[in-house]
């Protein structure tokens, strides 16, 4: 069993179902596969929508998708990993968001693929599986 960590512009790509190769791709997931998300992702998807004043058609939305994934709570076992991971990215001169760095910690806590179109996540040294599906 895979489990894929969906980061938030994922996330916000298939709730905006506007991206056919992401669709395509979430169509040919194997039987087994668990897509999942961090409580940091649903944080910052629930935000959007308080940023936006809670708009009817975008809030069904967004809690659909959140009732089709797994959500991921942070635990302290995710600590001392995001405490590895941010030291590693300071070390080495490698900035990252606040945001990031804890979804990408909390990939790693889980042994998942971390799924982002973002491309600071392939700099993190001893990071996670990685892939992009756009």
């Amino acid at each position: 069993m895979t489990v894929y960590v969906l980061d938030t512009n994922i996330a916000s790509a298939i709730i905006r179902g506007r991206t056919p190769p992401l669709q395509d791709r979430l169509m040919a997931m194997p039987d087994d596969a668990v897509l999942a998300i961090s409580v940091i992702t649903q944080a910052e998807l629930l935000f959007g929508l308080a940023k936006r004043g809670h708009p009817s058609g975008l809030s069904k939305a967004v809690h659909a998708f959140l009732e089709q994934v797994t959500i991921l709570p942070w635990t302290a076992s995710v600590a001392p990993i995001y405490a590895d991971l941010r030291a590693g990215c300071e070390g080495a001169g490698i900035p990252i968001g606040a945001m990031d760095m804890l979804i990408s910690a909390h990939a790693k806590a889980a042994e998942a693929v971390l799924v982002s179109a973002d491309g600071i996540f392939q700099k993190i040294p001893n990071g996670f599986a990685l892939e992009n599906w756009l």
